[in-house]
């Protein structure tokens, strides 16, 4: 009997894990089940009831104003997983459900709270009857999806230490996948996998070497400026279930813009990075920014899909970090197959033979200042971008910028930051790059700055806030604008669509309240 219990739980294991997987890896339509919808991060939905031709007769449908009783817990910024006629979205110390058709609340989670920096939350992560979420005090929590009791809750990291905790988890198999925040003051990134039934711990990975011999401790001077390095992990993961390999994007090195006491490329930090799903061990890595000095992270989206690369077919990997530099690469590999400017940058003196930009030393931030473009800010930043297999380009809001870097701490041993940038002029912009050369495709400008995650769709068309507090739909081929709405607050959770009794939504966040859209009937 014992053995057979142990079979039948094996079983519906494999099942739950399975349908998670079919659910996340195939066409958006009915569901949205993870923070990008599915596994690659493109955020491309195949459904086309609303479109260039008709969008602009959509109508509000319903709102959902959050109301978690706390002022700091009531303003989303992931967006809502959907399945089942469900919505499921996490505050700060909080989670919700709300039916889809009404928009009305069917349960409210509290978490109590140990302390640690209140800064954001990115969203949720599903599997089976369970959903999950990271509180700001970095525990991961899991609740029963029907009624919102607590499942189990487990420490991802020591607040103590400054970390806090954000990330949406992502479930690939039976892994559930969640990522660190921290202050950026001497704490080393990770993420971890957890059993999703029981919460156990199943491997942890480092993006910074933690003793002699490990991967890339030759690019830090000794063991401890590396093991202390940063590379905080505050993107949720994308997954390729082919390859099985878990790709996480790296946040900036420590000290952050006094640097020199770590010379060298500071591996692994701004980089991408390939992970093997199931024992978290390294397969590749590429460095957006070796030896970042600006406080660009490259803890941006990395967007998986298969396309063609001087006429050969390939598994690609494309991101557009927040230094200003695009690249394509291979996912499997990781080698660049593309890599250039989205907007003009001026702080590097070309590519090596990786493809990786090169830093100038001239513009490293100095005590009588550095003017660098782009700022500290960056050419984009968290906000996710999308990928259109449709009309093959990739849109990313980004934003041409300067300022000047400087040095407070000329010390031989700088802790902590060091310095700053001030002052400054920027504009933004939506961009569709070509990914097989680079190049932008058409620039959608903005009165105004502007930062807001995007979606495309079949329907030929990309939503995105806009200047404003406005909700705006573009032509996903000419960059037109075709549709706009007023809302109480800028965009913050990004948009997101999917099918419902027949009628295709378009969802989006501001402030407190969550908005979905439909067309007139």
């Amino acid at each position: 009997m014992i053995r057979l219990n142990a079979i039948l739980t094996s079983a519906l294991a494999l099942t739950l894990a399975g349908a998670a997987l079919y659910a996340q890896k195939g066409p958006l339509a009915e569901t949205w089940p993870t923070y990008n919808g599915d596994y690659s991060g493109r955020r491309f939905s195949t459904l086309t009831k609303i479109n260039d031709k008709n969008v602009g007769s959509l109508t509000e449908a319903w709102t959902f104003r959050i109301d978690s009783g706390d002022p700091g817990g009531n303003n989303p910024s992931g967006t809502p997983l959907m399945a089942d006629g469900v919505l499921y979205i996490s505050t700060q110390d909080h989670a919700f459900a709300i039916d889809a058709h009404t928009g009305k609340q069917i349960w409210h989670y509290t978490w109590q709270s140990k302390g640690a920096r209140h800064f954001s939350n990115r969203g949720m992560g599903m599997f089976g009857n369970f959903v999950y979420f990271e509180t700001p005090d970095c525990n991961l929590v899991a609740l029963n999806k029907t009624d919102g009791k607590l499942r189990w809750a487990k420490v991802i990291a020591d607040i103590d230490q400054m970390y806090y905790c954000s990330v949406a988890p992502v479930v690939v198999g039976n892994h559930v996948i969640s990522g660190v925040s921290g202050d950026d003051l001497d704490i080393a990134g990770y993420i971890e996998a957890h059993d999703p039934e029981t919460g156990a711990l199943q491997w942890r990975f480092y993006t910074v070497p933690q003793k002699k011999g490990d991967p890339g401790m030759e690019t830090w001077p000794n063991v401890d400026m590396a093991s202390h390095g940063g590379g905080m992990t505050w993107q949720p993961i994308t997954y390729d279930p082919d390859t099985d390999l878990i790709y996480v994007t790296t946040g900036n090195p420590q000290p952050v813009i006094a640097n020199v006491n770590r010379k060298g490329d500071n591996l692994f930090t701004a980089s991408v990075v390939a992970v093997h799903a199931a024992t978290g061990k390294l397969a590749w890595w590429f460095q957006t920014s070796p030896h970042d000095t600006h406080d660009w992270d490259a803890t941006q989206a990395p967007v998986l899909f298969d396309g063609t690369i001087a006429g050969q077919p390939r598994k690609l990997l494309a991101i557009a970090a927040r230094n200003g530099h695009f690249f394509v690469l291979d996912r499997v590999t990781g080698k660049a197959y593309v890599h250039t400017e989205f907007v003009k940058t001026n702080w590097s003196l070309g590519y090596d033979a990786k493809g990786q930009p090169i830093p100038n030393p001239d513009m490293f931030p100095s005590i009588s200042g550095a003017l660098v473009s782009p700022n500290q800010g960056g050419a984009t930043n968290w906000y996710p971008p999308t990928f259109s297999p449709q009309t093959g380009l990739f849109y990313v809001s980004a934003n041409h910028a300067f300022s000047v870097y400087y040095i407070y701490d000329d010390s031989d041993n700088p802790q902590g930051w060091g310095g700053n940038d001030r002052g400054g002029w920027s504009e933004s912009m939506l961009e569709a790059i070509d990914y097989q050369t680079g190049k932008i495709k058409w620039s959608h400008p903005w009165e105004g700055g502007n930062n807001s995650g995007l979606l495309s769709t079949a329907g030929n068309l990309i939503f995105t806030g806009a200047p404003g507090s406005f909700l705006e739909a573009l032509n996903a081929t000419t960059g037109d604008a075709l549709w706009h709405t007023k809302l109480q607050a800028a965009v913050r959770v990004p948009p997101s669509t999917w099918e419902l009794d027949g009628s295709q939504y378009i969802l989006v966040g501001a402030g407190n309240t969550l908005y979905a859209f439909t067309l007139a009937k």
